[in-house]
């Protein structure tokens, strides 16, 4: 091999990177990046929000890196690109919004785009490694997301790139070129998740259609902000104006303490992954429905109060960072993914197929403390573009019951 690397015409193959674990997004970070595109002619614009450059400090970069699938060993292309404001932003504001375009035809449909903050320590780190939520992003390239001409915008002018919006809240449409007329329609939320062993087949078949609560009468001119009072999922409907085709966005309405939770009902309808029906109607009747609560927890710690603290802690930042994660036509406990991430905690482990599917591996989740993996396949609709379904195995009752029953039971939770 010595001799043979001096030969001309033999050039070094390509170093080919580690499969990639993201298993570091599903972490708990104070601020995620959440990068959103629109599309303007012949270019992809990437909008981010970002806290507001100190005077006198260079202004960040975004690092673009196109991949052929999730499990690509070699990125297609690389390129750092300065982000620049948004025009019209606030530039006195602590959080600003920041973009870059980039040519529309570098960028294929079913391809992956990985969005990074360019920072000095990512230099030696393979793109493709465990990823940091605060500072990676990676965008599913489907023909949506390169079409889309419009960005969401809340009230404060900040790019609104998570699927919900508090009650209340306005959000408003930046759309590129001909302002595009914004109507909208309302629809129930989803069902929460079933156990991981339940056989799909002795399930009653859920409707192939929802049905519509109520729904806008007229028009919103794109621009003008809009205030959902009630939750629910929304679908809204924007375009039509000038031949441009009609794009639906669905997004939920969630109540004021969203991602988190703050009323006795908000606590309580998280416990149905441990408790029955019955006992949570007990918490909810109860005179003082937060001291039964404690209770409960107390109960489950054996009488310890630290222990019990710790419990609720651990439980309802999972609770919390679920719907910061995974909520998208529900809230993000209420799916499947967050069914585990709930009870079972982060995985240690993420791969993503090239066809989107997810699997997740468990260290010590089997009843004898073994490696459990866990299989979810996407299961994209209208009204719920990122949903996941969990494949489930009869295998998982045994140790699920033992996982409920360690928060139940026993004096150490997972």
């Amino acid at each position: 091999m010595l001799l043979l690397a001096g030969l001309p015409g033999l050039a070094a193959a390509p170093r080919l990177l580690p499969t990639p674990d993201f298993a570091g997004l599903y972490r708990p970070v104070p601020d995620r990046l959440l990068p959103t595109t629109r599309r303007e002619g012949d270019s992809l614009r990437i909008f981010i929000n970002h806290a507001a450059t100190v005077p006198g400090s260079t202004a960040p970069a975004l690092r673009l890196t196109g991949w052929a699938t999730f499990e690509a060993k070699q990125p297609l292309w690389q390129e750092v690109r300065a982000a620049h404001p948004y025009p019209g932003s606030n530039s006195a504001a602590p959080v600003q919004v920041l973009t870059v375009a980039m040519a529309a035809a570098r960028l294929t449909p079913g391809a992956v785009l990985q969005v990074s903050l360019d920072r000095p320590s990512l230099a030696n780190q393979p793109p493709g490694a465990d990823q940091d939520a605060a500072i990676t992003a990676w965008l599913r390239l489907t023909p949506e997301l390169l079409a889309r001409p419009f960005v969401l915008l809340d009230s404060a002018g900040l790019v609104l790139a998570r699927p919900y919006l508090n009650a209340g809240e306005g959000v408003a449409v930046a759309t590129f070129g001909l302002a595009q007329p914004v109507r909208w329609r309302r629809y129930p939320t989803g069902a929460p998740a079933l156990p991981p062993f339940t056989d799909p087949r002795t399930q009653v078949a859920a409707p192939r259609t929802l049905g519509v609560l109520d729904s806008s009468a007229a028009p919103v001119a794109s621009g003008n902000l809009l205030h959902f009072a009630t939750t629910g999922l929304y679908a809204l409907k924007i375009g039509g104006a000038g031949g441009e085709p009609v794009h639906t966005v669905p997004l939920l309405v969630v109540p004021a303490s969203f991602p988190g939770q703050s009323t006795a009902p908000e606590i309580i309808e998280p416990l149905r992954y441990l408790t029955t029906a019955a006992e949570r109607q007990t918490l909810l009747k109860s005179p003082e429905p937060k001291r039964a609560i404690d209770r409960f927890w107390l109960d489950a710690a054996g009488g310890d109060q630290t222990r019990g603290r710790e419990m609720i802690r651990r439980y309802y930042s999972r609770v919390t960072t679920a719907n910061e994660i995974f909520t998208a036509h529900k809230a993000g406990w209420l799916t499947d993914r967050g069914l585990l991430y709930v009870v079972l905690g982060p995985p240690q482990s993420v791969r993503r197929l090239p066809d989107g599917t997810e699997r997740w591996h468990y260290d010590q989740a089997g009843r004898q403390g073994e490696a459990v993996a866990f299989t979810f396949r996407p299961r994209p609709s209208t009204l719920a573009p990122d949903n996941y379904e969990l494949v489930r195995r009869p295998e998982y009752e045994l140790l699920w019951y033992a996982a409920v029953e360690q928060w139940r039971r026993t004096t150490t939770a997972r």
